[in-house]
């Protein structure tokens, strides 16, 4: 329910908590714009549509209560650890942008608040370890791929089944327990080589971000996103030298980090004539389409970042764009497909998905109950926020399961594993791919066995 005070001119009952820094919340390196704001108009549209709004119904974690605590941050008021709470338990899901009717920029204003807490707000030890840990190894695909050989040994020993029966993993250590149930099955997949020649006559010369948990443990999804891709007329450039594009950096404030990461991967890139950059992971997406803003202030990189920006397409987004030569073949299977938040709120990549699997003969679709709601992912705020993030996992999983689907689709990693895991707990048995294995295996005629034994 709604909190009564809100609207009155007085700040919602749960908002305000109690100070402990000095000074304004705010410094004068892009704080929350006050005109942006200003644009929201309480009207309670992003309620429903809000994870953490529906799963504590507390006006200060819902849009329109973080709004209101930005403007008490603008207009002086300090950055106290309660204010800083209720941003940190935002999953920056986006949905509220989509809800929104007057278009409020509540991604923008997000953004801006992180990077001004990140700056500004001392962390406890725990939280200051905790998140160096995660950016120490999250953004490096090297240093995941490090992971690869101990988790397979992990997962094909049996010691993985055991901790599981001992149940003691979750009690002793929740976070490293969501880390080792988001971990999935490991398969042995070669990179693909620098430069892959299309398939007939060349439409267009694309380079591909490999990423960074895409690759160390989805790296089938990014060969598979070859294939289609060149089977479409693509020529895919891979340099090795790519690194991460800073998506969960400038999700977490961590700004002057995503700027370097931007600028590293630009420069790699810029040079290789590509007509298109193509992503497949949805978060990466939605930031890499945002590097005109993020390097806006550099003189030496705003132009180039601009002209990147325009490259960017997302996987389906470009094989519409391009429209299908690659003959179809038919796959008998029922899919539910799961609209990522960075690609269907932040991006609006909606019917591009859905009409490349409808174009598969023989394919059925169903769609999930509630598709605003986020799966609780969120980047890393599955890690920070365990609790609430299974409860959101799980709703999403007995959507996901009433469907009566035999196949999952979505495409982003972080839903992949997050929504296997709910599943996995709820003891329900469904397939999961991504689109673009789905289009691999039909463009291949592998038939439908080939993604149904991805349980």
């Amino acid at each position: 329910m709604v909190d009564a005070t809100w609207g009155t001119g007085e700040p919602p009952r749960d908002v305000l908590g109690p100070v402990n820094g000095a000074g304004p919340a705010f410094d004068a390196d892009h704080p929350p714009s006050k005109e942006l704001i200003a644009d929201c108009v309480h009207c309670g549209f992003c309620l429903p549509t809000c994870p953490t709004y529906v799963l504590w119904g507390a006006e200060a974690d819902s849009p329109r209560g973080r709004i209101y605590l930005m403007n008490q941050g603008v207009g002086g008021e300090p950055l106290s650890d309660s204010m800083v709470e209720h941003f940190d338990n935002c999953l920056g899901c986006m949905s509220c942008v989509t809800a929104c009717p007057s278009g409020v920029q509540y991604d923008r204003l997000i953004e801006d608040t992180r990077a001004q807490i990140e700056r500004r707000h001392t962390r406890t030890p725990k939280e200051r370890a905790l998140r160096a840990a995660i950016f120490a190894l999250f953004p490096y695909p090297r240093r995941l791929r490090l992971l690869r050989g101990p988790l397979r040994a992990y997962q094909s020993t049996g010691l993985q089944k055991l901790v599981a029966r001992s149940g003691l993993l979750p009690r002793l250590a929740p976070t490293l327990a969501t880390l080792e149930s988001l971990a999935p099955r490991l398969r042995s997949v070669p990179r693909p080589p620098r430069r892959i020649a299309a398939l007939g006559t060349r439409r267009a010369v694309v380079g591909m971000l490999t990423g960074c948990v895409q690759s160390a443990f989805f790296p089938d999804v990014n060969s598979a996103t070859v294939r289609v891709l060149a089977a479409e007329g693509c020529e895919v450039l891979i340099p090795p030298s790519q690194g991460c594009c800073g998506a969960l950096s400038v999700h977490n404030g961590r700004r002057a980090e995503a700027q370097r990461f931007a600028r590293k991967l630009i420069d790699t890139f810029e040079r290789t004539g590509m007509d298109y950059f193509v992503v497949n992971a949805a978060g990466c997406g939605s930031s890499l389409k945002e590097y005109d803003a993020l390097l806006a202030d550099d003189p030496a990189y705003a132009a180039r970042a601009a002209a990147f920006t325009a490259k960017v397409r997302d996987l389906a987004e470009l094989l519409v764009e391009l429209g299908p030569v690659a003959t179809r073949h038919p796959l008998d299977v029922t899919v539910a497909y799961h609209d990522a938040c960075h690609l269907g709120h932040a991006q609006g990549i909606r019917s591009q998905p859905r009409s490349l699997l409808r174009g598969i003969p023989g394919l059925t679709m169903k769609e999930i109950a509630d598709p605003e709601i986020c799966c609780g992912s969120a980047g890393i705020w599955n890690v920070l926020n365990p609790v609430p993030a299974a409860e959101l996992g799980d709703l999403k999983a007995t959507n996901v399961l009433a469907t009566g689907a035999t196949l999952l689709v979505t495409a982003n990693p972080g839903c992949l594993m997050q929504v296997a895991a709910a599943i996995q707990r709820q003891g329900g048995e469904i397939a999961l791919a991504h689109t673009a294995q789905v289009l691999d295996a039909s463009i291949r005629g592998l038939g439908a066995g080939a993604l149904l034994d991805r349980r």
